[in-house]
């Protein structure tokens, strides 16, 4: 009786890995246990055929695969960029009623949570604040947008604040000031280009709590009217102020009045001899930092 011999074969591919762009063909390997010489050897022919269209056919899939590959490197190598449309507290840090959104090159004042009472918007790119940004923000007790690049402040933007008690504009290119809300302790708009004409003259008269105003490296020709009896720091340095009069500070109807809580006022860069304003400062308990001669 002929024995009967029964063949295995196994095939095992192999990928050879390269880096990218380029990468081999798979490999195949052939294994071939317990054949006669004859049957082995038409087996094997007829397999190195088959492996051949193998070959031919997946040399397309490779350069395919290839150019994907190379096409992902190429995405990559683009530096990547900063995705503004992202919820507001994975953009930005959300922390205890705390907002921090600074140098990440938003445009807009992104949506806030109801519930934020400090917002840190330093260094990006805002041009303009709408009504809308704090419509719903009622919780606000600081702002910060110094180092943006804001030109337009909407009418009433910040009308509804009643919180609010600091306030910074800083080196931004503002030419007006917008109505400010009426607890502001601490406002800041050093560095715009803010005129004499941009200020409304009752703008600070109705802020009884404010304390701090700096208003330093603008373009004013004249000092603010109307400044509250709160004010202990007034920063007025590198204006255009030419002029000052005796009730810019003081009183000129009341030679016993004194500005008890004014502690500092800053003048210096202007082209103002103050030596020339001796009864304008009459009132205060300590004479303005600028020029005297």
């Amino acid at each position: 009786m002929k024995t009967l011999q029964t063949t295995f074969f196994f095939f095992v591919f192999v990928p050879l890995v390269n880096t990218a762009p380029s990468i081999q063909q798979e490999s195949l390997q052939f294994y071939e246990y317990d054949t006669d010489v004859t049957m082995g050897s038409l087996i094997q022919q007829d397999y190195e055929m088959q492996s051949k269209d193998i070959r031919k056919d997946g040399t397309n899939v490779s350069l395919d695969i290839s150019l994907r590959l190379q096409g992902d490197d190429s995405e990559r190598n683009v530096p990547p960029t900063k995705d503004t449309n992202l919820p507001t507290c994975l953009l930005c840090v959300c922390l205890s009623g705390s907002v921090y959104c600074e140098e990440i090159d938003i445009e807009a004042v992104p949506p806030l949570p109801k519930e934020t009472a400090y917002l840190y918007a330093r260094f990006n790119k805002i041009k303009r604040i709408a009504v809308s940004d704090f419509a719903d923000i009622t919780t606000l007790r600081r702002i910060d947008f110094s180092g943006n690049r804001i030109e337009e402040i909407e009418d009433g933007a910040f009308s509804k604040l009643l919180l609010l008690e600091e306030l910074s504009l800083a080196e931004n290119r503002l030419l007006k000031l917008p109505v400010l809300p009426p607890k502001l302790t601490t406002f800041n708009a050093n560095q715009n280009r803010i005129k004499s004409r941009g200020i409304k003259a009752n703008a600070f008269k109705k802020l009884t709590n404010l304390a701090y105003l700096y208003l330093g490296h603008n373009a004013l020709e004249s000092v603010p009217l109307n400044l509250p009896e709160s004010l202990r720091i007034l920063h007025l340095q590198y204006n255009n102020i030419t002029t000052i009069t005796d009730d810019t500070f003081c009183k000129s109807n009341n030679t016993r009045y004194i500005r008890t809580r004014m502690d500092e006022i800053r003048m210096e860069g202007n082209p103002i001899l103050l030596a020339k304003h001796v009864n304008a400062f009459s009132c205060l308990r300590t004479l303005p930092v600028g020029t005297y001669y």
